[in-house]
């Protein structure tokens, strides 16, 4: 291993062979304004001009219309969907990267005017009192509608279907988005899960339908290509709170996912302060690399020095990056040279057209 950029040694991920340990994390860009809400040749060029990272995850993808929370986020379940995903892997493994896909579904996240007037699903009828990014702005998220078995059984199933969709679409993998308040980690929290069934109640419970939807995924794809991201310590965004189960809860999951032969597990450090917090886990990396026997990779506010130490002191294998991406597209070069970084401008990061999306420039540009 470089000892002084351990970022930029190789991976082997499963059976993939990552070039460097530097991860493009997933993140909403909301370029998909087309009816078929179907990535176009513009995002294959954003993630072409970004394919130095040794693993790309793609933004959140929704695995059903009833998955949709936000305005122009691409989905994973059409065949125009399939189709634009295809241009996406196509640039990517031309430039010799690596590309999983994210599998999306925002549970109470959401609202009506997504769903012809009906309410989104949860696991338990329970406003988030958040916000929902509709056609016409923002608006308040609304008390969800409890989800059947039946529609539980189903939301599993698109999840299946999503991944397959991936698969066919040149993807190199998938990863499951059980975090950040979305509809899986709805489930684990007794915040948004009050449920009494066999999805409520017990930790086991109210992370069974995680396992549910991996066991299903791994019917049509290789376990070793399906990674899990996670936000244990997730309070105050999202609509999210935690208690004194909300950790215990994730290490349960985590411990439990030792039984799979997953390609990875993807975690945040906290997004707010929780320091104060009795119920808190304030450093992410150092209390679940002891639980946790596979591939971890981190994210959260890291820079290049702070990626190299936590890989150093053995806390992570991999560290995803996200504004920095937006504005560095070739960001492991960057970390090579010691070059300048640029910094990205927020007002353009769920905005429509090129601006802030696909014309930051890359170094070779800025050295000319």
């Amino acid at each position: 291993m470089n000892h002084n950029k351990p970022l930029l040694t190789p991976y082997t991920l499963g059976d993939l062979e990552l070039k460097n340990r530097v991860v493009m994390a997933p993140m909403t860009r909301s370029r998909a304004d087309n009816k078929d809400k179907a990535p176009t040749g513009m995002h294959a060029e954003y993630y072409r001009q970004r394919a130095s990272a040794g693993l790309i995850i793609s933004e959140g993808s929704q695995i059903s219309e009833r998955a949709v929370g936000y305005i122009n986020t691409p989905g994973i379940h059409t065949p125009a969907q399939v189709a634009g995903w295809k241009k996406v892997t196509r640039a990517v493994h031309e430039e010799g990267g690596k590309i999983f896909c994210q599998l999306w579904h925002v549970g109470r996240m959401s609202h009506p005017d997504f769903h012809g007037g009906e309410l989104p699903l949860a696991p338990s009828a329970f406003n988030p009192n958040s916000k929902s990014y509709t056609p016409e702005g923002f608006k308040d998220t609304v008390t969800p509608k409890e989800m059947s078995l039946e529609e539980i059984r189903q939301t599993i199933a698109d999840f299946k279907q999503a991944a397959k969709n991936a698969m066919d679409a040149g993807f190199d993998g998938v990863e499951i988005h059980a975090s950040n308040g979305y509809l899986l980690q709805q489930f684990f929290n007794r915040t948004s899960n009050m449920r009494t069934d066999a999805y409520g109640g017990s930790i086991e419970n109210r992370a069974r339908i995680l396992f549910e939807v991996i066991d299903a995924i791994k019917e049509v794809m290789p376990e070793n290509r399906i990674g899990v991201r996670m936000n244990p310590s997730l309070h105050g965004t999202f609509g999210m709170e935690l208690d004194e189960e909300s950790i215990p809860t994730h290490d349960y999951i985590a411990r439990k996912l030792n039984e799979y032969k997953l390609s990875y597990l993807h975690l945040s450090e906290p997004f707010t302060d929780v320091s104060k917090l009795p119920y808190a886990e304030p450093h992410i990396a150092k209390h679940y690399r002891p639980l946790y026997k596979g591939t971890l990779i981190i994210n959260g506010g890291f820079d290049e020095e702070k990626g190299n130490k936590v890989i150093s002191a053995g806390e992570a294998d991999l560290v995803a990056y996200g504004k920095l991406f937006v504005s560095n597209p070739d960001l492991p070069l960057r970390f090579e040279h010691d070059a300048p970084l640029a910094e990205w401008d927020d007002k353009t990061f769920y905005t429509t057209g090129e601006e802030g999306y696909i014309d930051y420039p890359l170094l070779e540009e800025i050295e000319r």
